[in-house]
């Protein structure tokens, strides 16, 4: 019975299952590799992984024909172990050579390749891509007829494909990625808040991180210049705002330095006189007011920051109305954490945890800000700042003393000023 039929037909089952291991170790390499880490090798000179980035750009194709070949090999490498199982045992043979085949294609062909694969992705990627490209190249027409039959079978249940969408999923496997590390300890919390940070610029707006309007400090342009002079000086900011009647009507945007600096010349110059000082014009010196919309994402906002090399900008709704002003540094600060100057050290930090466990928080802190220092996830998407997020779940303004629970979070009003909430006490529960 072991003739030659024998030992070829059992040489081909051997090889047929080394073939199977190829496809199985190729498709968790190729998948599993990081993109990042093959383009690094790509940029060093490795022709593998300039491969592997080739073919992994559509992964619909590439596992496609992956699995077209495994399951040829496999089925066929099962079909001749049954005839070669039956003719030596003849019926009986069927369930052994189900049993036999079962065992070496989970073992050699699945289990084993795929752990080498996955603990060596890159490597391997770079080392099966040539070969897998040429398998691609050749069951490129049965694959393309594949795809186009299974689309037209999902969309017969209303499913739409997008062979593109894995490029849209880019943000998520970094964040993915940047959490897993913080988690495991390998990413610094810093270093995860500023990139994610980078990444969210896109997703936030202007209004989110904007000092609000009641904050905003302002001259009137038609002060004296002593008294215009002296609210400068006092200030802990550079640019002040210049309006006239009412503080709506912005009119320019001083800048301490070329104010000194003019007031300087009426009083040291050669044309000095008291006269000449009483008689300044603030609005002289002042630059014009930039607007921008409170609904200007904080990426193109940047940008348009660094086009037009200022720092400072007035925001307004759709009706014109002034809400507020951005700077420069806010939207830095979304990146990197908080900037504080030699004018900013005393000042109260927004949130202060207390002997009980709990914080003590402004009520003007942005939720944001507020999960970035406490690694909480309270929701954002109803409101921007802790204030508004009670108000929001509350339905009503809170008095003085007041306690609310919601989100997993117990909030209690601390101090209330006028209809704003100024601080708020809050424990996760």
């Amino acid at each position: 019975m072991l003739d030659t039929g024998f030992w070829i037909t059992s040489g081909a089952i051997l090889l047929l299952l080394v073939m199977s291991a190829f496809f199985s170790g190729s498709e968790t390499a190729l998948t599993a590799a990081s993109r990042g880490k093959l383009r690094s090798q790509s940029d060093k000179g490795s022709r593998g992984a300039t491969t592997a980035l080739a073919i992994t750009e559509d992964n619909e194709r590439l596992i496609g024909s992956v699995l077209l070949g495994n399951n040829l090999v496999n089925i066929l490498a099962t079909s001749l172990a049954t005839a070669l199982f039956t003719r030596l045992l003849g019926d009986s043979g069927v369930a052994l050579a189900t049993l036999v085949m079962t065992l070496l294609v989970l073992i050699f062909a699945e289990v084993l390749p795929k752990t080498y694969a996955i603990t060596n992705a890159e490597a391997a990627a770079a080392l099966v891509a040539r070969p897998i490209a040429f398998v691609i190249t050749v069951l490129s027409p049965v694959v393309s007829a594949v795809r186009a039959l299974v689309r037209l079978l999902l969309s017969v249940f209303g499913v739409r494909t997008d062979p593109d969408s894995h490029i849209l999923a880019v943000r998520e496997e970094i964040a993915g990625a940047l959490q897993l590390g913080h988690s495991e300890g390998v990413v610094e919390k810093e270093d995860k808040d500023r990139i994610l940070g980078a990444l969210d610029l896109s997703d936030r707006a202007v209004e989110e991180i904007m000092l609000h309007r009641s904050k905003i400090e302002m001259i009137n342009v038609d002060d004296a210049p002593g008294d215009i002079l002296s609210q400068l000086l006092e200030s802990r900011y550079t640019r002040l705002p210049l309006y006239r009647d009412d503080p709506e009507n912005i009119i320019g945007v001083v800048h301490a330095k070329d104010l000194l600096r003019a007031m300087d010349k009426l009083s040291r110059g050669p044309e000095a006189s008291e006269d000449a000082l009483e008689k300044f014009n603030v609005l002289d010196v002042s630059m014009k007011p930039y607007f921008v919309p409170e609904t200007t994402p904080l990426d193109d906002q940047m940008r348009e920051f660094l086009r037009r090399r200022t720092h400072f900008a007035l925001v307004v709704d759709e009706y014109g109305s002034l809400q507020g002003l951005i700077t420069l540094e806010d939207i830095l600060e979304e990146i990197v954490g908080e900037i504080t100057d030699e004018f900013d050290v005393d000042a109260e930090h927004p949130i202060r945890k207390t002997d009980d466990g709990a914080y003590l928080v402004e009520g003007g802190m942005t939720i944001r800000d507020l999960n970035r220092a406490t690694e909480w996830n309270m929701p954002d998407e109803e409101a921007n700042t802790v204030a508004g997020l009670v108000i929001h779940e509350a339905q009503m303004i809170p008095t003085q003393g007041q306690v609310f629970s919601f989100h997993g979070f117990r909030f209690e009003v601390v101090q209330r000023k006028d209809n704003r909430i100024t601080k708020l006490k809050i424990r996760p529960l």
